[in-house]
């Protein structure tokens, strides 16, 4: 299993910041890729930002341009900066984490129990 540390969520004005950092542990051998989805209520979760262990990175269509996510490999931490925040970015975003647990096992996805943002004036 991976456990996640999520920090950074909160309330932003339209056109603000934020930073989201995640922290992934537990039985993990090797992370291929790391990053956020996000959610809202009656909707599916949509992928926001991924980066994957060689540093491809790839961005949802409405992030691009204003969220850059980096990654600490060392560390199974990862970091997305979003800015020029709307309202639409209001959501729980949630940790991702594309992992294997042994050389014997097929990677496997996991998520974190997510943080609030919440763009409002």
């Amino acid at each position: 299993q991976v456990q996640f540390v999520e920090s950074g969520g909160g309330l932003a004005q339209p056109g603000g910041s934020l930073r989201l950092s995640c922290a992934a542990s537990g039985r993990i051998l090797s992370i291929y890729a790391m990053g956020w989805y996000r959610q809202t209520p009656g909707k599916q979760r949509e992928l926001v930002a991924v980066i994957t262990s060689g540093g491809s990175t790839h961005y949802s269509d409405s992030a691009k341009g204003r969220f850059t996510i980096s990654r600490e490999i060392a560390k199974n931490t990862a970091s997305l900066q979003m800015s020029s925040l709307n309202d639409e970015d209001t959501a729980v975003y949630l940790c991702y984490v594309r992992a294997s647990e042994s050389s014997y096992s097929e990677p496997t996805d996991y998520w974190g129990q997510g943080t609030q943002v919440t763009v409002s004036s």
